[in-house]
């Protein structure tokens, strides 16, 4: 069982940043393929970025992938996800989840799953 804790989230004005961390309480994180999944009120969980288990690989949403960057440190058994030039329609509760194979877009793929942490962006 891999426990996964993400944090970060808050309150931000359009045109602002955020940097949510996902640890895991988990020795072997390091094996794990990571991803950010997001979920707004009345809309599907929809997938944000993902990382290998070596961070050599990332993949990213067309919505987010010129502003987020998905990075890890295995070393802290953590995941990050900066958030740049966030906009309205950016809010959401962020998750991040784990699987041991490789990365998936789809939620479906990841066993593990964080708690979810909730970021808000104002006009």
């Amino acid at each position: 069982q891999v426990q996964l804790v993400d944090s970060g989230g808050g309150l931000v004005q359009a045109g602002g940043s955020l940097r949510l961390s996902c640890v895991a309480a988990e020795r072997t994180f390091s094996n794990y393929a990571v991803a950010w999944f997001r979920q707004a009120p009345g809309k599907e969980r929809e997938f944000v970025a993902a990382i290998t288990w070596s961070g050599g690989t990332t993949d990213y949403a067309a919505s987010t992938k010129d502003r987020f960057t998905i990075s890890r440190d295995n070393a802290k058994n953590t995941v990050y996800l900066q958030m740049n030039s966030l906009i309205p329609e950016d809010t959401a509760v962020y998750y991040c989840a784990a699987r041991r194979l490789g990365h998936s877009r789809s939620q479906y793929d990841y066993r593990y799953w964080g708690q979810g942490t909730q970021v808000t962006v104002s006009s």
